[in-house]
């Protein structure tokens, strides 16, 4: 099969795998635990793992905290920031996001703006109309450029009184489009708001420093840079006093320094550490290897009639390709399904898997959602994969 769903997530790498082993055999020590030689090895190989999880981003060890992955890194980070400011702070209250974030961001904000509390949102169904509640927070939803990058005028423009999150995507995992992170972070700053940014997609594919791209918060994942699932990171900024503090989501122990309790993974923190040294050993081969597969699908759909991306190459990263079919008869969940056995590819969002992609509506292309293939590319894909992929578009539309 040629596997073209890499946006959803990737292969393990081997080196990955092999890293990994030994703690889930010998090595299977509580960190938690003392003295004894499997719980020190056992902490020692999670702090070997913060390390190399910060230096792909360009943060402190101590400014990493490890969690089940990006969702539950972004739910603590905006929960969390939200409900410290709000209580034990100076009471704001009200967080910016875009219309094309995740459903990890879109659905947190949406249950602080008391639309939902359950991720399928059955509040009609049982209520008989939309029932909304007051959790004492607010939300606000701003739109994005033709090319899918999220307004910086709009989140300037939605800034409050009581503003006191932005919460918005570096890479956008359908179109790939590339938001300008630094100048919402000028805004931000100027205003006394912090920002938070969903890495994900943008993690071990583009250089990040989040101390230049003026990040206070960020989430992300290792299984989207062939480490394994169920494993991710929440960076939170530290001053001369440390982290700031914000309240924990998952209470219990005092593990990850007290804001993220419960026993450590230390098979996937270690897989995960394995992922972040290979993403930033491999970056400038990977890059130019995805880059170069990128170039060579565009070039092939180019002599396909009715075929274009969604959005301006030059604010896309290479490797998610959106792609538009022109065809009447054409129904890009009947073709994925009928080419399942040879190509894996998506119409969007694993996340939103079985929905109309509202950020292709967000682009104003509604009717255009049935229509929309996301192609993503990894660092295993080979130039035949895509030459296949382009053969049978060709034969099949």
């Amino acid at each position: 099969m040629i596997y073209l769903d890499n946006s959803a997530t990737s292969p393990i790498d081997e080196e990955v795998r092999d890293a990994m082993l030994p703690y889930l055999s010998e090595e299977f020590g509580n960190p938690s635990s003392k003295y004894y030689c499997k719980a020190t090895n056992a902490k020692a190989a999670v702090e070997e793992a913060r390390e190399k999880v910060a230096k792909l981003i360009g943060a402190k060890p101590e400014e990493i905290i490890f969690t089940a992955g990006a969702t539950e890194s972004t739910n603590f980070i905006i929960k969390g920031y939200l409900d410290y400011r709000k209580y034990y702070g100076d009471g704001k209250n009200h967080v910016i996001t875009s219309r094309v974030e995740h459903k990890a961001t879109l659905n947190t904000c949406r249950y602080l703006n008391g639309e939902l509390y359950s991720n399928n949102d059955p509040t009609i169904s049982l209520f008989g109309e939309k029932k909304r509640v007051d959790r004492g927070f607010e939300a606000s939803f701003v739109g994005v450029t033709s090319n899918g990058e999220i307004s910086v005028e709009e989140i300037e423009k939605a800034i409050k009184e009581n503003t006191a999150l932005v919460s918005i995507l570096y890479v956008n995992n359908e179109i790939g489009s590339i938001s300008d992170v630094s100048r919402v972070s000028e805004i931000c700053k100027s205003h006394n708001i912090a920002l938070h940014s969903d890495l994900t997609q943008a993690l071990g594919k583009l250089e990040i420093d989040v101390k230049k791209l003026g990040i206070d918060y960020a989430s992300c994942s290792a299984h989207k840079i062939y480490g394994p699932k169920g494993i991710g990171a929440a960076y939170m900024k530290s001053d001369a006093y440390g982290i700031a503090p914000i309240t924990a989501f998952m209470h219990g122990g005092e593990q990850e320094f007290g804001y993220r309790a419960g026993t450590h993974a230390v098979h996937n923190i270690v897989g995960f550490g394995k992922a972040a040294e290979i993403a930033l050993r491999d970056m400038k081969k990977n890059e130019t290897h995805i880059q170069k597969l990128d170039e060579l699908l565009l070039h092939g759909i180019a002599n396909i009639d009715g075929i274009h991306t969604t959005v301006n190459e030059s604010k896309r990263i290479p490797g998610i390709v959106s792609l538009v079919v022109e065809k009447e008869d054409f129904h890009n969940e009947r073709f994925i399904k009928k080419i399942s056995e040879e190509v894996a590819l998506s119409t969007g969002s694993a996340c939103s898997a079985g929905e109309p992609s509202y950020v292709i509506q967000a682009l104003g292309l509604g009717d255009k959602v049935t229509k929309v293939l996301r192609v993503s590319i990894n660092k295993f894909t080979t130039e035949s994969d895509i030459n296949e992929f382009i053969k049978l578009l060709r034969a099949e539309i």
